[in-house]
């Protein structure tokens, strides 16, 4: 017959045991609900979480009925603790994984060996405690049931691993804190199921059996904010390692006193300290590789930042310190140096605003970077301003320059439309070895001349540059004290009227007089004052200077008036208008009497502003006059538009040799008409001599100034000419030279003509146009006078 197996009768607290532990179901589910609610590494870490708590759960339950159903056993403990403590080792490692416990898989190593050493230092503490001849316990000491030594060793790991979560997780750490703290719970209750079932203790068994829901219950309820965001630090030298002389000094203590108490080591004793120094081990191997890939990084990143650093960002370029390191590199051979400067790409960023420039920057940057040879450094220096070093000989750069200068010049295609932009270009060769700053100060020295020579060219170094640069900033120096000093002194050209030749006013120049340097020709210390802007200080005495001399001229009863030029940059200087009614009322001159010259290289800036100052100027009640008119860029549309005055035909064209249809100068013939139907006054300047003054009167310009009819004199030299000119009156009018006749039913000849250089093309109506009648061409020698007058 086959034998029965005992039933054991359950007690009361072995069901409230087993009652108890049904509780960690529902905690089981609401992990794996979690788990399943989150993406990627928080996932892993949830699913973990609930397969340990599974694992843990069902052991205990199994072991719990097991107990109830056929009593305890030590094989079944064994098998409870074996269970368990691989549950609670799978929620351990979730723990890791969880966001904010460490920032990768080495550091969750690294923490996990930091647990394992408080571990093994509670380990060494515990055995010393409950061995002879301590025995802590006494009586209980559960020696006869060595099963739960596997559980105790993970509640141990837990601790461990519960305080380095306290002091290195990422903050904030409560949360991460809270599910070591739940796991190290469910650890003591799988280690107390165990020894309860081991020892058929019920009572044991039933505090294990409340321990784990609540263990799991803390861990469910602390992971539904575990992957709230956290910060994150991962600066390996803010990790500290003094806590391990703590679990030192404490194994050390409970070992001296077991060996003075007469305590022999066992194997469980030697097992601790053998996973201590295991683990310190690891732990310091660990740590060195840290150190050694931080050492790397830092390395790599240094080498990146320092890349960085020379490394222009928008071309991708070297920048200037890039170029300079490359010059030092570079210090024993053959260098040679191109700077290259965009002209005009101030009205790109003007225009078309910066982002466009940044498009048209990039791109030169790329068309440099395409026609350059191996070895050859491009740099964008700031701005538009862009260098390249190469190795090769002055005369080779220069070749190369112009290639350069050719792919440059070329349209650069933005979504607003192309852009067309020139470059001047520098070349300079190395003078001496080593010597970087001499190589750049003369490659921007030749490319300043090249900038002075007209732009989109290429220019070389040469040595009297220096001198050019020397004198250039003498200039500048001793300018800043000519007035002081006082060196600057007015002439007054004058200008006449036609045909009578009789001085109806003058135009104020500009004269200085060095003790040291002589006179200096306007044409030098003008340009070194627009660049040092001394030239509105400059535009401000002569101002002054020339109202004065006017307002004595008035009081002296000659009907004279002055014109002053005017200087782009005064022009836009804020109230500048303010400044001139100012200096008028100061002495006491008419408004009319004053005549300000704009040159047209004016007009090339933005039109609506120079209308804008234009218009203020003309409120003050003084003229405006348009200067050198057909040298420049200014187009019939343009002048339509001006507040101007009077136009003044450049003297370019006043000496412009006869053209094939015999016809001297026809273009003062052409824009003196039109000036006239446009409501100004025309004034020929440059008039040197007779032939072309016969020009002008025939084109009927009302207006003269030249050599022909006086230079640049003092004031008191032009006061006599008006003095003379008053007591003997006008002159007659000559006799009118013979002129086509033109009759009425003559067709309209029209022609395609260029107003001077660097004008657009018109089509303007020539003299057979029958609007423009022979008495129209009619003058009264009093109309100059009436001008003056106005």
């Amino acid at each position: 017959m086959r034998q029965s197996v005992p039933v054991h009768s359950p007690s009361g607290v072995e069901l409230a045991g087993l009652a108890s532990l049904v509780v960690a179901v529902p905690a089981v589910a609401l992990l794996a609900n979690s788990g399943r609610r989150h993406t990627g590494a928080a996932r892993r870490a949830h699913l973990l979480l609930a397969a340990g708590a599974a694992v843990a759960t069902a052991a205990a339950l199994a072991g719990a009925l097991s107990a109830i159903s056929y009593g305890s056993s030590r094989t079944l403990g064994q098998a409870v603790a074996a269970a368990t403590a691989l549950g609670t080792f799978t929620l351990l490692i979730g723990t890791l994984m969880l966001p904010g416990a460490a920032e990768n898989r080495r550091a969750g190593l690294r923490h996990l060996l930091d647990g394992l050493i408080i571990a093994a230092a509670l380990w060494f503490v515990g055995w010393v405690l409950v061995a002879e001849p301590t025995r802590i316990l006494g009586g209980r000491t559960p020696v006869q049931c060595l099963s739960i030594l596997l559980p105790a060793g993970v509640v141990a790991i837990a601790v461990g691993l519960t305080a380095m979560l306290a002091m290195h997780a990422h903050r904030p750490r409560h949360v991460t804190v809270r599910v070591a703290a739940g796991v190290t719970v469910v650890a003591l209750a799988a280690t107390a199921l165990s020894s309860g079932i081991c020892q058929g203790k019920a009572d044991v068994v039933l505090v294990g059996a409340l321990l784990l829901p609540a263990g799991l219950l803390v861990v469910a309820h602390a992971v539904k904010i575990a992957d709230r965001p956290v910060t994150v630090t991962g600066d390996i030298i803010q990790r500290g390692s003094g806590y391990a002389f703590v679990p030192m000094a404490a194994m050390i203590i409970a070992g001296t006193y077991h060996i003075l108490a007469g305590g022999e080591f066992t194997g469980f004793g030697f097992l601790g300290v053998s996973v201590e120094g295991f683990a310190l081990v690891s732990r310091q191997y660990l740590a060195l590789g840290d150190v050694r890939n931080y050492t790397l990084q830092l390395r790599h990143r240094e080498a990146h930042f320092r890349e960085l650093a020379h490394t222009d960002p928008l071309t991708g370029l070297a920048n200037r310190r890039g170029l300079v390191r490359a010059l030092r590199e570079r210090s024993t051979t053959n260098r040679t140096l191109v700077s290259l400067d965009l002209d005009g790409f101030k009205n790109v960023n003007d225009m078309r605003g910066h982002d466009v420039g940044d498009a048209v920057l990039a791109e030169v940057g790329e068309r440099l970077r395409a026609n350059l040879r191996d070895g050859d450094v491009a740099a964008r220096l700031g701005g538009d301003e862009f260098a390249v070093l190469m190795a090769a000989s002055p005369e080779e750069a220069l070749a190369v320059g112009q290639r350069l200068l050719t792919r440059l010049c070329e349209p650069y295609e933005t979504g607003d439309g192309p852009v067309f932009l020139s470059a001047s270009i520098g070349v300079a060769g190395s003078p001496s070895p080593g010597d970087t700053g001499e190589l750049m100060r003369d490659a921007d020295l030749a490319l300043r001349y090249a900038k002075q020579r007209g732009k989109n060219r290429v220019e070389s170094y040469q040595k009297r540059y220096d001198e050019l640069l020397r004198r250039h900033s003498v200039l500048e120096n001793e300018l800043r004290h000519a007035i002081d000093r006082g060196q600057l002194r007015l002439v007054f050209q004058p200008v006449v009227a036609l045909p009578s030749v009789r001085p109806v006013g003058a135009e104020a120049l500009l004269r200085w007089t060095h003790p040291e340097l002589g006179a200096v020709r306007p044409d030098e210390f003008i340009p070194v004052a627009e660049e040092s802007d001394l030239i509105c200080v400059l535009g401000t005495w002569v101002l002054d200077q020339a109202c004065a001399q006017l307002a004595k001229w008035l009081i002296a009863g000659h009907d004279v008036w002055v014109s002053v030029n005017l200087s782009p940059k005064e022009l836009h200087a804020a109230d500048y208008a303010g400044r001139v009614a100012a200096v008028l009322r100061k002495y006491g001159v008419p408004p009319q009497r004053l005549v300000l010259e704009v040159t047209e290289h004016a007009v090339a800036t933005d039109m609506d502003e120079l209308i804008r100052r234009l218009v203020e100027l003309r409120s003050t009640g003084v003229r405006i006059a348009l200067d050198d008119f057909g040298a420049g860029y200014s187009s019939l549309g343009q002048l339509r538009n001006l507040p101007v005055d009077i136009l003044k035909i450049d003297r370019a064209l006043v000496a412009e040799p006869e053209s094939r249809t015999g016809m001297a100068a026809p273009l003062v013939d052409v824009v003196a008409r039109l000036g006239h139907r446009l409501g100004l006054e025309v004034l020929a300047e440059g008039i040197g001599t007779p032939a072309q003054r016969e020009v002008v009167e025939e084109a009927g310009c009302r207006l003269g100034q030249g050599s022909l009819f006086g230079w640049g004199v003092p004031a008191e030299h032009l006061e006599t000419q008006l003095r003379t000119a008053r007591q003997s009156g006008a002159r007659p009018v000559p006799a009118a030279r013979s002129r086509p006749t033109v009759t009425n039913s003559a067709p309209a000849r029209s022609q395609i003509i260029m107003l001077g250089p660097g004008m657009r093309q018109v089509r303007a109506v020539l003299p057979t146009d029958p609007a423009f009648s022979s008495d129209q061409d009619v003058r009264s020698v009093d109309a100059p006078r009436e001008m003056g007058q106005s």
